[in-house]
Protein backbone atom coordinates (compact mmCIF):
# COMPACT_ATOMS: atom_id res chain seq x y z
CA UNK A 1 0.00 0.00 0.00
CA UNK A 2 1.36 3.42 -0.95
CA UNK A 3 1.28 6.47 1.23
CA UNK A 4 -1.70 8.01 -0.65
CA UNK A 5 -3.89 4.89 -0.39
CA UNK A 6 -6.04 4.39 2.68
CA UNK A 7 -6.72 1.10 4.36
CA UNK A 8 -10.30 0.10 3.27
CA UNK A 9 -11.02 -1.21 6.80
CA UNK A 10 -10.19 2.19 8.32
CA UNK A 11 -12.26 3.98 5.67
CA UNK A 12 -15.30 1.78 6.41
CA UNK A 13 -14.90 2.36 10.15
CA UNK A 14 -14.86 6.13 9.61
CA UNK A 15 -18.09 5.97 7.54
CA UNK A 16 -19.70 3.82 10.22
CA UNK A 17 -18.77 6.38 12.86
CA UNK A 18 -20.19 9.20 10.68
CA UNK A 19 -23.45 7.28 10.26
CA UNK A 20 -23.74 6.87 14.02
CA UNK A 21 -23.30 10.61 14.50
CA UNK A 22 -25.97 11.34 11.90
CA UNK A 23 -28.43 8.99 13.58
CA UNK A 24 -27.91 10.49 17.01
CA UNK A 25 -28.56 13.97 15.59
CA UNK A 26 -31.88 12.80 14.15
CA UNK A 27 -32.84 11.06 17.37
CA UNK A 28 -32.25 14.30 19.24
CA UNK A 29 -34.65 16.13 16.87
CA UNK A 30 -37.28 13.41 17.21
CA UNK A 31 -37.28 13.80 20.99
CA UNK A 32 -39.06 17.16 20.92
CA UNK A 33 -41.86 17.12 23.42
CA UNK A 34 -45.39 17.84 22.27
CA UNK A 35 -45.32 21.06 24.31
CA UNK A 36 -42.53 22.35 22.04
CA UNK A 37 -44.66 21.73 18.93
CA UNK A 38 -47.01 24.64 19.73
CA UNK A 39 -46.46 27.51 17.29
CA UNK A 40 -44.27 25.44 14.93
CA UNK A 41 -45.03 25.52 11.21
CA UNK A 42 -46.84 22.41 9.99
CA UNK A 43 -46.16 21.42 6.38
CA UNK A 44 -47.71 18.72 4.23
CA UNK A 45 -45.92 15.64 2.86
CA UNK A 46 -44.59 17.73 -0.06
CA UNK A 47 -43.31 20.55 2.17
CA UNK A 48 -46.19 22.94 1.40
CA UNK A 49 -47.16 25.13 4.37
CA UNK A 50 -50.42 24.23 6.09
CA UNK A 51 -50.26 26.62 9.05
CA UNK A 52 -48.97 27.11 12.59
CA UNK A 53 -49.76 24.37 15.07
CA UNK A 54 -52.20 25.53 17.75
CA UNK A 55 -53.21 22.49 19.84
CA UNK A 56 -52.44 18.79 20.02
CA UNK A 57 -55.12 16.16 20.59
CA UNK A 58 -54.03 12.86 22.11
CA UNK A 59 -55.61 9.42 22.29
CA UNK A 60 -57.18 9.11 25.76
CA UNK A 61 -56.09 5.48 26.09
CA UNK A 62 -52.45 5.74 24.90
CA UNK A 63 -51.71 9.46 25.44
CA UNK A 64 -50.12 9.44 21.94
CA UNK A 65 -50.57 12.56 19.76
CA UNK A 66 -53.24 11.89 17.10
CA UNK A 67 -54.26 15.25 15.63
CA UNK A 68 -53.10 18.85 15.67
CA UNK A 69 -55.10 21.97 14.96
CA UNK A 70 -53.70 24.71 12.75
CA UNK A 71 -55.02 28.15 11.91
CA UNK A 72 -55.69 28.48 8.21
CA UNK A 73 -56.44 31.47 6.01
CA UNK A 74 -55.55 35.13 6.21
CA UNK A 75 -58.97 36.78 6.51
CA UNK A 76 -61.42 34.12 7.64
CA UNK A 77 -59.09 32.19 9.95
CA UNK A 78 -60.43 28.89 11.21
CA UNK A 79 -59.03 25.84 12.98
CA UNK A 80 -58.33 22.78 10.90
CA UNK A 81 -57.41 19.30 12.14
CA UNK A 82 -54.32 17.51 10.78
CA UNK A 83 -53.47 13.87 11.63
CA UNK A 84 -50.11 13.42 13.35
CA UNK A 85 -49.51 9.77 12.40
CA UNK A 86 -46.19 9.48 10.56
CA UNK A 87 -45.16 13.04 11.44
CA UNK A 88 -41.55 14.04 10.82
CA UNK A 89 -40.01 16.47 13.30
CA UNK A 90 -37.63 18.93 11.64
CA UNK A 91 -35.55 21.74 13.11
CA UNK A 92 -38.07 24.46 12.18
CA UNK A 93 -41.25 22.62 11.24
CA UNK A 94 -43.33 19.47 11.54
CA UNK A 95 -44.08 17.52 8.36
CA UNK A 96 -47.40 15.68 8.23
CA UNK A 97 -47.86 12.51 6.15
CA UNK A 98 -50.93 13.93 4.35
CA UNK A 99 -51.41 16.43 1.52
CA UNK A 100 -52.56 20.02 1.96
CA UNK A 101 -55.60 19.18 -0.21
CA UNK A 102 -56.65 16.44 2.25
CA UNK A 103 -56.37 18.93 5.10
CA UNK A 104 -58.36 21.59 3.25
CA UNK A 105 -61.10 19.04 2.48
CA UNK A 106 -61.36 17.88 6.12
CA UNK A 107 -64.73 18.25 7.84
CA UNK A 108 -65.42 21.62 9.45
CA UNK A 109 -65.55 20.81 13.16
CA UNK A 110 -67.19 22.97 15.79
CA UNK A 111 -65.35 22.77 19.10
CA UNK A 112 -67.24 22.70 22.36
CA UNK A 113 -64.87 23.83 25.11
CA UNK A 114 -61.85 22.11 23.57
CA UNK A 115 -63.62 18.77 23.19
CA UNK A 116 -64.97 17.10 20.08
CA UNK A 117 -68.17 15.11 19.92
CA UNK A 118 -67.90 11.39 19.18
CA UNK A 119 -69.51 12.04 15.76
CA UNK A 120 -66.90 14.73 14.97
CA UNK A 121 -64.07 12.41 16.00
CA UNK A 122 -65.46 9.66 13.81
CA UNK A 123 -65.79 11.96 10.78
CA UNK A 124 -62.17 13.16 11.20
CA UNK A 125 -60.78 9.64 11.43
CA UNK A 126 -62.80 8.49 8.42
CA UNK A 127 -61.85 11.52 6.31
CA UNK A 128 -58.17 10.71 6.75
CA UNK A 129 -58.87 6.96 6.30
CA UNK A 130 -57.83 6.10 9.86
CA UNK A 131 -59.38 3.33 11.94
CA UNK A 132 -61.80 4.71 14.54
CA UNK A 133 -63.16 2.78 17.50
CA UNK A 134 -64.82 4.73 20.33
CA UNK A 135 -63.15 3.92 23.65
CA UNK A 136 -65.09 2.46 26.53
CA UNK A 137 -64.98 5.63 28.59
CA UNK A 138 -67.78 7.59 30.21
CA UNK A 139 -67.64 10.28 27.50
CA UNK A 140 -67.14 7.82 24.63
CA UNK A 141 -64.55 10.20 23.13
CA UNK A 142 -61.14 9.10 21.95
CA UNK A 143 -59.40 12.51 21.73
CA UNK A 144 -58.38 14.97 24.43
CA UNK A 145 -56.64 18.33 23.94
CA UNK A 146 -53.21 18.75 25.52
Amino acid sequence: MTENQQDPKLDAAEHEQDAELDVSGHQEDAQWSVAEWHGKMLVDRDGEKIGKLQDVYVDVETDEPQFATVKEGFIARHLTFVPLGGITVGPDSLQAAVSKAQVEDAPNIEQHGGELSQADESSLYHHFELNYTPPKTESGRRLARR
